[in-house]
């Protein structure tokens, strides 16, 4: 069956929770499924070594799961208004898909949380898709039709879902950002599925 793979790197969680939602939002869509992974986190010192398995939560992604998605949700908490390190690790390591053009033509979405509401969402989405559009990923955001954009007063933008924090990092996500995860995984699994069919 083909899935989206919803690809993500958290530190407190709150992207977490994201990505589990958008899976969420992937498989209420019959004919398509999720697959959720993450990344290890990277050392500034020396070389980190990561264990094969993380301890809890999704399996660290392989190079084949982005190579055989129909699609891709990414997600990162901001750093200085850009994704985290070990995102960026990751992605500095898919120049061999990039040579094979494995991830043209496929649709893809970003996702992301901060501590201050104007503390980088949006360049932080904008970010994590420059690599994307290298690869030649058709990119997806989140319409004005998803009325919960109009509604929010916390995250949410037309780039992708985004979350707020807070401070200590400790604010759930509400209502209206939860409905944009899910709206963005069910648009990316729709278009997924379309963009398969064979033209006639």
């Amino acid at each position: 069956m083909p899935y989206i793979l919803v690809l993500y790197y958290s530190h407190y969680g709150a992207t977490a929770e994201m990505a589990r939602l958008i899976a969420r939002g992937v498989e209420e869509v019959p004919g398509i499924e999720a697959r959720l992974r993450t990344v290890p986190a990277v050392s500034t010192r020396c070389e980190f070594t990561q264990a094969q398995v993380p301890e809890e939560g999704p399996p660290y992604a392989e190079l084949e799961d982005l190579r055989d998605c129909a699609g891709l949700a990414l997600g990162s908490p901001t750093r200085y208004g850009n994704m985290a390190a070990p995102m960026k690790y990751f992605l500095d390591g898919t120049s061999s898909l990039w040579m094979a053009g494995n991830l043209i033509g496929r649709p893809a979405g970003v996702f992301t949380s901060t501590a201050s509401l104007h503390g980088g969402q949006e360049t932080t989405l904008l970010s994590m898709m420059l690599p994307l559009l290298h690869h030649g990923m058709l990119l997806m955001g989140l319409p004005y039709s998803e009325t919960a954009l109009l509604r929010t007063t916390a995250g949410g933008t037309p780039y992708g879902p985004s979350h707020l924090s807070g401070a200590e990092s400790n604010l759930p996500l509400t209502e209206e950002e939860k409905d944009l995860c899910r709206a963005l995984g069910k648009r990316l699994a729709r278009i997924a599925l379309s963009l398969d069919q064979p033209a006639g």
